[in-house]
């Protein structure tokens, strides 16, 4: 008797900016593998090259690839503790996390970024991550991963948004946005997400006070003798 397993799915779903416009990019493809024991894999990112194509259909049109709204609200809450912990707008953090995972903490991408915002191990460890697959660590590490890079290009949103999709030195290499079609289309499905009338970024101003307290304000600090 055949059984249907639905495995996780990794939804690298990238945006950006740019002349193509704003439109949503086309539905994900769908792929179906029967393995030894009768048991029926479907995923939008196959691993192995037994995965056919399922044709005339994706999992997006037919809705199996929808996110449930308990999932876009489960971690609402550790979401804005942590966005404002860090001075980063929590729509912001929503709209990386439903491009990044789509609200699947076990999501694994066919490069290995893992969890809600998709951390690399390498950048995971870097920012102290132990395990990318805890809701709070991964959401906590990659939003001070965001705001280190809202931070490195001045509140250029579009950039920042395009080192953390294909890195830094890819953004500082082109000095600008990549010419990478999944780093433009990443881009552009978040700012949509994010909402047309969010406007320009806002710049927001990190330093350290006297007594040692890092402080994040939109006005710039005034320091006596400059």
């Amino acid at each position: 008797m055949e059984r249907t397993v639905y495995r996780p799915l990794c939804l690298l779903i990238a945006a950006a900016l740019g002349l193509l416009g704003w439109a949503d990019p086309a539905p994900a493809s769908s792929f179906r593998l029967v393995d030894r024991d009768g048991v029926v894999h479907l995923t939008n990112a196959p691993t192995n090259a037994r995965y056919q194509p399922q044709p005339g259909w994706s999992g997006t049109a037919s809705g199996w690839l929808a996110i449930p709204e308990g999932a876009r609200g489960r971690y609402a809450q550790e979401i804005t503790d942590v966005a404002d912990r860090h001075g980063v707008d929590p729509k912001l953090v929503h709209s990386v996390i439903r491009v990044e995972s789509a609200f699947n903490p076990w999501a694994v991408s066919r490069k290995g970024a893992r969890g809600l915002m998709q951390l690399m191990p390498r950048t995971a460890s870097a920012l102290g991550v132990r395990d990318s697959f805890n809701p709070a660590q991964n959401i906590d590490g990659g939003v001070r991963h965001l705001r280190a890079l809202i931070d490195r290009y001045g509140g250029n949103l579009p950039l920042a948004l395009a080192a953390y999709n294909a890195g830094a030195q890819a953004v500082d290499w082109y000095r600008g946005i990549p010419p990478y079609p999944e780093t433009q289309q990443y881009i552009r499905r978040i700012l949509n997400l994010y909402g047309p009338g969010a406007g320009p970024p806002q710049v927001i101003y990190r330093y350290e006070d006297s007594q040692g307290t890092i402080v994040y304000t939109n006005i710039p600090p005034v320091f006596p003798g400059r």
